[in-house]
């Protein structure tokens, strides 16, 4: 297989600058396989049309929601909520032929050998809580003193699950059970950051309430994973864990891409 396996999230094309960048996206090599991890954009119809456009584009897209794809906001014609609005996204993505969290994992069939991509849909449970925040009601209310407070407090809700975090754990619980069976090389693919010291560099450390689940640490561990990729916290950059790639792929929105020069291609992620 000559393509290679590219990867890239948080496009909010609600973004003029942004809009313009999918327009210019695509493949190098018709063989190119992409990662979509999250955060296309916040209205219902965005999402379809950047995920039709890329899967003409693409040979495989491979999609796993952020958390910008399941708000409900007051702008927005198409009013699902929680795993209706989720149940909703898949079947756009179905009909466009995309890759979910609800599919098969794809296997990449790479000169090297196959490798599975496994994209994963797994929330936060405010786990990643400052230090000295015995429960979460603490460091939410910290969250607060300090202005710092996640728009999915407004606009994310869980129905029909009583909280975030239970939908998050139910979402764990079934993502574990399928990592379980894999058994060749993985690639893991989720929106929000297995672990938790990425969120280090957050300017804002409050900000890691809203950012992954402690339920994943170890997953990196207990995997032959290859890289694990994700998105969401606008810091785009390539780290390592315990000898494990870790790859942040976001564009994030136009005033911090410019700052940065530009901005950030598809990450490559296997078949360079």
């Amino acid at each position: 297989m000559s393509g290679r396996l590219l990867a890239i999230s948080d496009l909010h094309v609600g973004y003029p600058d942004n809009r313009a960048l999918v327009d210019r996206l695509g493949p190098e090599d018709p063989d190119d396989w992409l990662i979509v991890a999250g955060d296309v954009g916040e209205k219902f119809a965005d999402v379809g049309w950047v995920l039709a456009t890329l899967a003409n584009r693409f040979a495989r897209v491979i999609w796993t929601p952020g958390n910008h794809e399941l708000w409900t906001t007051r702008g927005d014609p198409v009013t699902l909520r929680g795993v209706q609005r989720y149940e909703a996204l898949l079947k756009v993505c179905h009909r466009f032929g995309v890759i979910t969290p609800a599919d098969p994992f794809p296997v990449w069939p790479g000169r090297d050998g196959p490798v599975v991509i496994a994209p994963l849909f797994l929330l936060y449970d405010y786990s990643f809580r400052p230090d000295g925040a015995v429960s979460v009601d603490d460091a939410l209310g910290r969250a607060r003193a300090a202005g710092v407070v996640g728009a999915d407090e407004r606009w994310l809700h869980p129905d029909p699950y009583p909280s975030r975090s239970a939908w998050c754990h139910a979402l764990v619980s079934v993502a574990a059970q399928r990592l379980a069976a894999v058994s060749l090389p993985v690639v893991l693919v989720s929106h929000w950051p297995l672990v938790r010291s990425p969120t280090l560099a957050l300017r804002h450390p409050e900000f890691a309430l809203w950012c992954g689940t402690s339920l994943t640490a170890s997953w990196h561990l207990e995997h032959q994973v290859v890289a694990a990729v994700y998105g969401h916290l606008h810091i785009p950059c390539t780290t390592w864990e315990d000898g494990v790639r870790f790859e942040e792929v976001s564009v994030g929105y136009p005033r911090e891409w410019k700052r940065r020069g530009g901005p950030p291609a598809p990450r490559v992620i296997l078949g360079a």
